[in-house]
């Protein structure tokens, strides 16, 4: 059956490697242009807090690249789709490939083979790179681009409820009882009404609760403070509810994603937007595979018929309505319209099908 699809290794390798590197010349350029973009509308911000220049930037940039990379992959696969296509198509090569006896699908299965490729190295991409460099560019954020703590699993801006009282901490890291925490405030209300505000620059789980060290009162009625210094608050604060007080899918790894929603479906939380954001950690990648497909359409029919251009723009247009509608889906799926299984699968099978039925509509 490989040898079905690949009859000629030689053409097989010529056009898959024409494909590969225009893929990655769309992606070189398609982050150029969106990186300098996005420098240019965040450099105010992050030049803001004192003391951060060159350096800070240059650290944004690095940060936020992977992410930039990952969304515009599966663009960069379909405008390469369309223009190696385009050109096969223009030079009469594809009239020459079926004239030899290929098949549209034979024509086509070189893309196919450098998709999967392609949608491999995204998934590793994400899990290796992406989920760490979001978390401590997210991190990095919630703290104005100022110093973050150079520790394991830091989150900042953590807010949890305690009875009425409510319980905010700057910086939290660690996992399990081995939590820490910075920049703690902690709003002791009564009747919705707030009565003093406690402030401790770090604590640390004990085990029955939680303990701050030089802790402060400030009084709100009577506008005065006071030295607390150690004092334990929060015994029915478990330290799962601080890590996972704030769950950003993007920011972890499909494994650690998938621990994080067990964790909350054992304590009665929802989770229904968490598994369909699970699903589409391996969507998303395999969202490559669709782009040779949809792009089809751009290969075949006469060069000189002056079509041409109608069916890349046509091409062009089925890859961004999959995109619109991947999107829609998993919006669907986080507000619990569709199942979290059927908001990451369906786009993918529902173009899968409108792929193969473009293709061998047009392939005469």
């Amino acid at each position: 059956m490989l040898l079905n699809f690949f009859p000629s290794p030689a053409l097989a390798l010529y056009v898959g490697k024409t494909f590969l590197w225009r893929c990655l010349a769309m992606l070189a350029m398609l982050v150029l242009v969106l990186q300098m973009m996005d420098l240019l509308s965040e450099a105010g911000n992050v030049l803001a807090h004192p003391g951060n220049g060159n350096g800070e930037l240059w650290r944004y940039v690095g940060l936020r690249m992977p992410q930039i990379i990952s969304r515009f992959l599966p663009f960069s696969v379909l405008l390469g789709t369309l223009i190696t296509l385009a050109t096969l198509n223009t030079n009469s090569e594809v009239v020459a490939m079926k004239a030899g006896g290929l098949s549209a699908h034979q024509i086509l299965a070189p893309l196919m083979l450098v998709a999967v490729v392609i949608a491999v190295v995204s998934f590793t991409f994400n899990e290796r790179v992406v989920v760490r460099s979001t978390a401590t560019l997210s991190a990095w954020q919630k703290v104005d681009y100022g110093p973050i703590p150079d520790e394991k699993g830091a989150k900042a801006n953590i807010w949890v409820k305690d009875g009425d009282d409510l319980i905010r901490a700057g910086m939290i890291a660690g996992t399990g009882n081995a939590v820490v925490l910075r920049n703690v405030e902690i709003y002791d209300r009564h009747a919705n009404s707030l009565i003093s505000v406690i402030r401790a620059p770090r604590g640390r789980y004990a085990g029955n609760g939680w303990t701050l060290f030089d802790a402060t009162s400030f009084d709100v009625v009577r506008g005065s403070s006071r030295k607390l210094g150690t004092i334990k608050f929060g015994e029915n604060i478990r330290p799962d509810q601080l890590t996972l007080a704030s769950v950003d899918p993007d920011s972890m790894s499909l494994w650690d994603l998938d621990e994080a929603i067990q964790t909350l479906s054992a304590a009665g939380r929802p989770v229904s937007a968490l598994q369909g954001s699970l699903w589409h950690k391996i969507t998303g990648p395999l969202s490559a595979l669709l782009m040779p497909l949809l792009g089809s359409v751009a290969a075949f029919g006469i060069a000189r018929s002056g079509k041409l251009f109608v069916r890349a723009v046509t091409g062009m247009a089925l890859g961004f309505t999959f995109f619109v509608a991947d999107n829609f889906a998993l919006s669907m799926g986080n507000l619990g319209v569709y199942p979290p299984i059927l908001a990451a699968w369906a786009p993918l099978v529902l173009f899968f099908l409108v792929g193969e039925a473009v293709l061998i509509t047009t392939e005469e």
